[in-house]
């Protein structure tokens, strides 16, 4: 039995199915819930208003990268070598991105290997990482003294740059609607008055509030309980950026994505505001990353069987 598969037989024991009604989620005393689910949720609240700004433009490498084991005197990553291990937040449930392989108990996904091969330039060792484990929610204050960086499939924002720092973008994505397979729903117009779940306080659960026709946004503490939700029959639908439901649709066969995307989300590793050298040192990676191979062969490890090729990985920007 593949991960997909065993991770389905998981989520699925114990589910009931059936078709959603308009009652509040919690009223159906035969279908369990998730614990922390809102409905309906509330708008984001960590973030203030969108500035502007350019989301996908950050701080510019500081030359080449030095050796590893060797960081600049006083650096962060410094720090970070003289402490043994690297701190990195990461998510658990979120299947290819950050996830607990069942049957070997090691965290695994495409952020995993970023994380990794950050962990590789600073000790010359990428199994140098202590992972920390944070919600949708805590991705935002995470790195203000718990982690030195946050790797959990997170957005690049204008708002959010008010709040920590961004590495350049890793990956393109944009927000689409999963949906069990025999549904007739085409994208997120046909959903009007429909429950659609998301991770609370993320940029998805804000899409769906503002969505033209009106669905109703239901909040979750992590994607797994969104898809445990769907296939209870105790919302019509998940939306959040494609990425993240190809990793569902692989734990449930039952389930398609379905519609274009509605939204642009390039996705960032995120560092303390003040961090910016350990920031340049990461871009510096990624810069690599993107020149020698590495990161295609992350992204056709994790995402080319779902989501197909991609023809190069998204360029860098800089702001200075």
């Amino acid at each position: 039995m593949g991960t997909a598969t065993l991770l389905a037989v998981l989520l699925l024991s114990g589910c009931t199915t059936g078709p959603a009604d308009r009652s509040p989620i919690g009223a159906r005393a035969e279908a369990p819930v998730p614990q922390g689910v809102a409905d309906p949720a509330a708008p984001p609240s960590a973030v203030p208003p969108e500035p502007e700004c350019d989301p996908r433009a950050s701080l510019r490498p500081a030359g080449a990268l030095p050796q590893p084991g060797r960081m600049p005197a006083g650096s962060t990553m410094e720090k970070i070598r003289a402490r043994g291990r690297l701190i990195a937040g990461v998510d658990q449930n979120n299947y290819l991105f950050g996830f607990r392989d069942p049957l070997t108990g090691r965290l695994e996904g495409f952020d995993i290997d970023l994380v990794r091969e950050v962990a590789r330039a600073i000790f010359g060792d990428p199994e140098r990482v202590q992972y920390v484990v944070v919600t949708q929610a805590q991705r935002l204050t995470a790195v203000n003294g718990q982690v030195d960086l946050v790797a959990n499939s997170m957005t690049i924002t204008c708002a959010r740059r008010e709040l920590v720092e961004f590495s350049t973008n890793y990956l393109d994505s944009g927000q689409r609607v999963l949906v069990p397979e025999t549904s007739s729903v085409k994208g997120i117009e046909d959903l009007g008055g429909k429950r659609v779940c998301a991770a609370a306080n993320t940029t998805s659960i804000q899409a769906i509030i503002d969505a033209p026709a009106k669905p109703v946004a239901i909040s979750a503490v992590d994607w797994t309980d969104c898809l445990v939700l769907l296939q209870q029959g105790q919302v019509d639908a998940i939306s959040t950026t494609d990425n993240v439901l190809a990793g569902l649709a692989a734990q449930d066969p039952t389930t398609k994505i379905v519609g274009p995307r509605f939204s642009d989300e390039p996705h960032g590793l995120a560092f303390a505001r003040g961090a910016t050298d350990l920031v340049r040192f990461v871009n510096g990676v990624f810069d690599r990353l993107r020149a020698d191979g590495g990161w295609m062969q992350i992204y056709n490890r994790w995402l080319g069987p779902t989501l197909g090729p991609v023809p190069a990985p998204p360029p860098a920007r800089y702001r200075g």
